[in-house]
């Protein structure tokens, strides 16, 4: 069956995709994935999403983009498309053994945080444990809170915190950021941040919500437990493109886009964290969405004449 486009991916920037290309009238269908609705079904409250004044959960709001794209006609597949192949039109998206073809594409399948991989912590995501201050931070307003990472990413992130929490740790690995000097030379000025060098978090604490890190000195091995009300893992994200390897135009991992959502390769089109490094939001991935839906529907209408 021949669609007029395939969504790759089912976090708000797919599905708001699907919503504005249904809306189109076009035949639309969504590979979803097995783990469907992105890093938000990681996220337990959701306050800073236009629509909802008592907040709403992160899988109860992919829940409803889902009935809504659904709604309007939106087929799913809930798999993972395992290859692709834009070289020729219809595109086509293989899952396995079977075959999709799209006379456009949408990619929106996003990036995924990088964890420390403890199984605690993996316990405690959603519950003390972020990968998003922009996205958490209100909840720890006045707290002890910890930052693991030395990048950029995580200056921003311990910034960010200083703003809201009583006390910010950066715990680092090594004995100097890899950070900007820019960066670092901020958060060294910020009283309401410390740093704790040559250090991994080898345990987080708490039964049903975070009460510390336990933190191993990688040089003297020793061991300190810190209390804490949060943990905010920054060690970078990874975007979800290996599938798309050799066939459209990629800059460390990311999909890189030419102009509004447009790829190097004509009809296929890119929305949210899978090209988006610097936002990473619910909302903006949402409003990437609706303008890569946009985009396509204008280009194949284009097609059409």
């Amino acid at each position: 069956m021949l669609y007029d486009v395939i969504i790759l991916g089912s976090g708000p920037a797919g599905l708001t995709s699907a919503v504005y290309a249904t809306r189109g009238n076009l035949k639309t269908l969504v590979i979803a994935g097995f783990e469907y609705g992105g890093q938000l079904m990681l996220t337990t409250d959701v306050e800073n999403y236009p629509g909802f004044p008592e907040g709403i959960q992160g899988p109860d709001l992919m829940d409803v983009m889902i009935k809504q794209a659904e709604r309007f006609g939106a087929e799913f597949v809930y798999e993972n498309a395992t290859s692709v192949d834009f070289n020729s039109s219809p595109f086509k998206v293989h899952i396995e053994d079977k075959s999709y073809e799209g006379r456009s594409v949408i990619i929106a399948t996003g990036a995924s945080a990088r964890w420390l991989g403890l199984e605690s912590e993996k316990r405690l995501i959603g519950y003390g444990v972020s990968s998003c201050a922009t996205c958490d931070g209100h909840f720890f307003r006045d707290m002890d809170l910890v930052v693991v990472g030395g990048g950029d990413t995580a200056i921003e992130e311990a910034l960010f915190l200083a703003k809201l929490a009583k006390h910010v740790t950066v715990i680092h690995r090594r004995d100097e950021l890899r950070a900007s000097k820019i960066m670092a030379e901020r958060a060294f000025k910020n009283p309401k941040i410390d740093f704790l060098w040559d250090s991994v978090v080898v345990e987080v604490l708490g039964e049903e919500k975070v009460s510390g890190v336990r933190v191993e000195n990688v040089k003297t091995k020793e061991m300190e437990d810190i209390p804490v009300a949060g943990v905010f893992v920054a060690i970078g994200h990874t975007p979800n493109t290996k599938v798309f390897d050799g066939q459209i135009d990629m800059e460390r991992g990311y999909i890189v886009v030419n102009d509004s959502t447009r790829t190097n390769v004509e009809g296929v089109y890119v929305a949210g964290d899978v090209h988006d490094y610097r936002y990473r939001q619910a909302v903006t991935a949402a409003g990437f969405g609706c303008m890569a839906a946009m985009d396509a529907e204008k280009w194949l209408e284009a097609q059409d004449t």
